[in-house]
């Protein structure tokens, strides 16, 4: 080997683009093979993790992004890169569905098929979830999350999780896979997804790296960064005002207003709705990818960013909703007058179990501030509505979710009532209401998935589930609906449709 192919032999170890470049095959949208050329999003994150392996030895990431950028290319080149240039490294992918992860597992065989003969090291074990390079004993396997234990025996150096926000027992492989890999030099640990809504392990990771909380690395990947994202614009086209703001916020061309106009229309279907659709899938930002996203249920992700941001004047009458702590979940105490929802305290420490405190909670509440009622859930809060009564509060009431509702024709029990009366609230168009500025009680609103029963009634999934899904049980939007469960006497019939006074 003369002292050329030496000096190519190096950079091919040492510079990833480069190596990509010259050994790489990737499939393209169009179809085919060709090149694997980084593309803008693909080379930002490459430097912003080259970056911090240089200060730290190591690579954390946790990936936002829209659709279809490169981000799961970019990861798996990298992998393959390293893998297969170095002895004894190990590296797994975690993706949340078994077609996905067979989608990516494709990906790693074609680098290999097509790689130079003189790069492509020598394979042993090779099947649909495992590729092995015995002379170097280094490797890759594959798993999908639906396992609980997958990969918790492994001793792994690189990590490709992807699409994390939809794993459905995210914390479990917290606590599993993500613990086989040692906090050493050379280790790589990618996270990566589309937005799923707020509160879930994935957003909960964001926020901790954004924060400088965590040893990660916070990337957002927004979609204009993609130059096959664009449009010819027709001779008779012209912006919205929101339009106008967009380019001026973003450095938009008139292209990129075209293709982002086009693509809404495409995906508004069916009557979706096209423009909240294009920010779940094509955020601009990284708030508007969490705050727009969630599952579909009975109140959705934009009527509560409405909510959020809107400023309206309180009745007189004040209620108070709690969902009591129990099994490890949150105790969790709202207040609302009339159209105005606020006030929202939960507490997560183990002494909230406790009946004391949770007495001690509600009687500041109903001292201080002296609520026409107080609802409790009766499920976990019998003993603490005994216990308040036995000290003369005759303004609170204990409240059996599983109970007959008052509408038995459209709702299943008395929780789905309460969810009900509450989205029907959220919905009004014509009454704007106001709720915490808060993404916790988002995602906990969002966590409403329902069914319809044999009756047509509408009928919620039962909070256990809930839990198990979301990695989360919604109690503060528990606690807003408990407010729901039955009418008050208003104080002041003016106040029953309260005046709204604008946005803030």
């Amino acid at each position: 080997m003369d002292d050329r192919e030496r000096q190519i032999r190096v950079r091919m170890r040492d510079d990833f683009p480069y190596y990509a470049d010259k050994n790489l095959k990737i499939r393209p949208k169009k179809g085919g093979t060709k090149v694997f050329e980084l593309n803008k999003a693909q080379l930002y994150i490459h430097e912003r993790v080259e970056q911090q392996r240089r200060e730290t030895g190591r690579v954390r990431a946790i990936i936002l992004k829209g659709r279809q950028q490169g981000c799961s290319t970019y990861v798996e080149g990298r992998m393959y890169w390293r893998v297969s240039h170095r002895k004894g490294i190990r590296a797994f992918i975690l993706t949340h569905e078994d077609e996905a992860t067979k989608n990516l597992f494709d990906m790693v065989e074609r680098y290999h098929e097509f790689s130079n003969p003189l790069l492509k090291p020598s394979t042993g074990a090779a099947n649909g979830k495992e590729l092995i390079f015995d002379k170097l004993d280094s490797g890759y396997k594959v798993g999908t999350a639906g396992n609980k234990g997958v990969g918790r025996s492994s001793t792994i150096q690189l990590f490709h999780g992807s699409e994390v926000a939809f794993w459905p027992h995210a914390s479990e492989h917290a606590k599993g896979i993500l613990q086989a890999i040692p906090d050493e030099e050379d280790t790589e640990v990618f996270l990566e997804s589309t937005a799923n809504g707020v509160g879930n392990f994935y957003h909960q990771q964001w926020k901790a790296a954004e924060s400088g909380r965590s040893g990660y690395m916070a990337i957002f990947v927004p979609w204009y960064w993609q130059d096959e994202y664009v449009k010819k614009a027709p001779a008779d086209f012209h912006r919205s005002a929101y339009e106008e703001k967009l380019q001026e916020m973003f450095g938009l061309s008139e292209g990129q207003l075209v293709w982002r106009r086009s693509k809404i229309i495409e995906l508004s279907a069916g009557g979706a709705d096209g423009d909240a659709s294009f920010k779940q899938e094509y955020p601009m930002t990284a708030s508007e990818a969490f705050q727009m996203t969630g599952e579909a249920g009975l109140i959705s992700p934009k009527v509560v960013m409405r909510a959020r941001k809107a400023t309206v004047r309180p009745s007189h009458t004040l209620v108070v909703g709690v969902d009591p702590s129990r099994g490890g979940d949150k105790f969790a105490l709202i207040r609302r007058r009339g159209r105005k929802a606020y006030g929202y305290e939960y507490y997560v420490d183990s002494a909230v179990d406790k009946l004391g405190k949770q007495v001690a909670i509600c009687k500041k509440v109903l001292d201080g501030e002296r609520p026409t009622m107080m609802f409790i859930d009766a499920g976990g809060g019998d003993a603490l509505v005994d216990r308040l009564h036995e000290l003369g509060y005759t303004n609170v009431r204990a409240v059996a979710f599983g109970s007959s509702p008052l509408n038995a024709e459209l709702y299943k029990n008395k929780r789905a009532e309460m969810w009900g009366e509450m989205a029907e609230w959220m919905n009004d168009d014509n009454l704007p209401v106001d709720i915490p500025d808060d993404d916790e009680l988002q995602s906990e609103l969002c966590a409403s998935p329902y069914k319809r029963d044999s009756h047509d009634r509408i009928q919620m999934e039962a909070k256990e589930k809930i839990k198990s899904e979301y990695g989360f049980s919604p109690d503060g939007g528990d606690a807003l609906g408990l407010t729901f469960s039955q009418s008050v006497i208003e104080y002041n019939q003016n106040d029953l449709e309260p005046e709204y006074y604008g946005d803030s």
